[in-house]
């Protein structure tokens, strides 16, 4: 680590998480060493000017900082075989952003000397600089060995977001929340949009937009109150 406290960071997945999280962190004054091929290198260039593209262990071993930001089903066999081809670094941080796993996922590597931290942050990434804006308002789910837990903490706070910090055991109960949360808001926008163009209506996405939002932050404001279904619990008419 740089002595003003600063960090050579390497990127792992280049697909909407990584270069978002990647720029977070050069804004925060970080300095972006590499990141790894993508399918879109034109958006990750838009999003990373000049930022090199290497392969994995190259990036590993060129950073001080590695941000793992890979799908769900990859990280494990990821994280493993890096492991076995010894490309990990002693003392190097590594942080992943999957919201179900915590810190264990990052074992094959911490038996590498490594220093694991689990940071999700809570908004759904659309890959651009807009993003930026959203880390902003957001919360992240930190998960880290007590000893660093700070350090996870005060990344969390260089990204944007404000850290809440989730038990290792209840990273599943997180992931399960936070996927409800957003499938079923897809999910249910998407077949109210469907009815609204069957009864003719143009432009339907516009049209729920405003009571999409509305219904949302009523929900929001409403979240911890008692439950409606519950018989002492006061119903507003």
């Amino acid at each position: 680590m740089r002595r003003d406290g600063r960090l050579g960071i390497g990127i792992i997945g280049a697909g909407r998480v990584g270069p978002v999280v990647g720029a977070a962190l050069a804004g925060a004054g970080h300095a972006l060493v590499g990141i790894t091929p993508g399918s879109d290198p034109e958006r990750v260039e838009a999003i990373l000017p000049g930022v090199p593209t290497l392969d994995a262990p190259e990036v590993l071993r060129r950073s001080e900082l590695v941000i793992v930001a890979v799908p769900h089903d990859q990280l494990e066999g990821l994280v493993a075989g890096l492991a076995g081809v010894g490309a990990w670094q002693p003392g190097q941080l590594v942080l992943h952003t999957d919201p179900a796993f915590g810190t264990g996922i990052l074992a094959p590597a911490v038996a590498q000397g490594v220093i694991p931290l689990a940071v999700h942050p809570a908004v759904v990434f659309a890959g651009t600089s807009m993003d930026l804006r959203q880390l902003g308002t957001a919360y992240a789910a930190v998960t880290a060995p007590g000893p660093v837990l700070p350090i996870a903490q005060a990344l969390a706070v260089e990204l944007g977001c404000e850290p809440v910090v989730i038990a290792e055991e209840d990273r599943p109960a997180y992931a399960e929340a936070v996927g409800a949360a957003t499938e079923f808001s897809r999910s249910i926008v998407r077949q109210a949009a469907d009815l609204l163009s069957q009864a003719g209506v143009p432009n339907p996405g516009a049209y729920l937009s405003a009571l999409v939002h509305s219904t949302i932050d009523h929900a929001l404001a409403d979240a911890g109150s008692p439950d409606p279904g519950d018989p002492t619990a006061t119903i507003d008419q």
